[in-house]
């Protein structure tokens, strides 16, 4: 059925490129990439992709640079092989978070990068919970900007049966958090906090009533874990009873995970669009291949994406 379809992975999530596979039931694609002694980076296609359609899964997550570099040498690599087109499937999307100037002489990250992966050779792009949604209108070509929501609910349906509430950990999660407490048909509530400098913030005050009830902190990334485990902190104060905590992220860099085997916070819930790299009793991981797969299914058949979250 999807003999024309072929999916290749870099090194950075074979967990997610596999799960994809076996949602295709088709094979992942052979590719060889390696290391030079010197750092330099070689990729090499080893099966015949001319005239076939191509999705390359690449998460450019921790080390950053260097799968950055894997995905635009598969790219090029698959555009010189004369591939009918190339969809970058990239579940993390790096230096998201750089989407804007936020001083006068600063870079926008986020569109170079979008730049070279659309120079490269790609022709469309697949990502999971960009950080800003504006990041799409830094593509020339199509991105579809996939939500873990189908991922997640189920998990926190059959495992969360408390009287609980969502909390958005600062206003810019706002509409994200009364989206997923719309379908979960749970109250809402909102930690305003105040951030003196980068990876560092304060939480102030809770809007929203938490007393008596579980909580679950709902955000897109953690990262160092600050903003979470001080929210946490914030909520256990104004008398929730249970915390946990959903993301679509799980970067986990820095103190990240001493903080959360610290924290008052019960279970994080998180995708594998970055690989799970140190354990934690508290974190749990949930696939986003079949999610991911079913997109792939969609896009090839000429089919909305956008339905897959009605």
């Amino acid at each position: 059925m999807y003999e024309r379809i072929r999916v290749f992975s870099g090194s950075s999530n074979q967990r997610v490129a596999k799960g994809i596979c076996d949602s295709l039931g088709i094979e992942l694609g052979k590719a060889e990439v390696k290391s030079f002694s010197d750092g330099e980076i070689s990729v090499d296609i080893k099966e015949s992709v001319r005239g076939m359609e191509i999705y390359v899964i690449q998460s450019t997550c921790t080390p950053c640079n260097d799968n950055l570099m894997e995905l635009l040498l598969m790219l090029d690599a698959l555009k010189r092989a004369s591939a009918y087109s190339i969809t970058a499937v990239i579940p993390y999307y790096g230096y998201s978070r750089q989407d804007r100037k936020v001083a006068p002489r600063t870079p926008i990250s986020a569109k170079l990068v979008a730049d070279l992966i659309e120079v490269a050779g790609a022709t469309r792009v697949v990502c999971v919970d960009l950080h800003a949604g504006q990041i799409q209108g830094f593509f020339n070509i199509p991105v579809d900007n996939i939500y873990a929501t189908p991922v997640l609910l189920p998990y926190i349906k059959e495992n969360y049966i408390d009287d609980f509430v969502v909390v958005s950990p600062d206003a810019g999660g706002v509409e994200r958090a009364r989206a997923f407490a719309k379908r979960l048909e749970a109250g809402l509530a909102i930690i305003d906090k105040r951030r003196p400098s980068a990876n560092v913030s304060e939480v102030m005050h809770i809007i929203g009533d938490v007393e008596g009830k579980s909580a679950i902190i709902l955000d897109d990334m953690i990262d160092t874990a600050g903003t979470l485990t001080q929210a946490a902190e914030a909520l256990k104060d104004h008398g929730a009873e249970k915390i946990y905590a959903c993301c679509t992220h799980g970067v986990f860099s820095g103190p990240a995970i001493e903080r959360i085997e610290k924290s008052v916070i019960s279970e994080i819930v998180v995708t594998d669009t970055v690989p799970e790299r140190v354990k934690c009793e508290k974190i749990k991981y949930v696939s986003t291949g079949p999610l991911l797969g079913e997109a792939i299914k969609r896009i090839h058949h000429g089919k909305s994406v956008s339905s897959l979250f009605v």
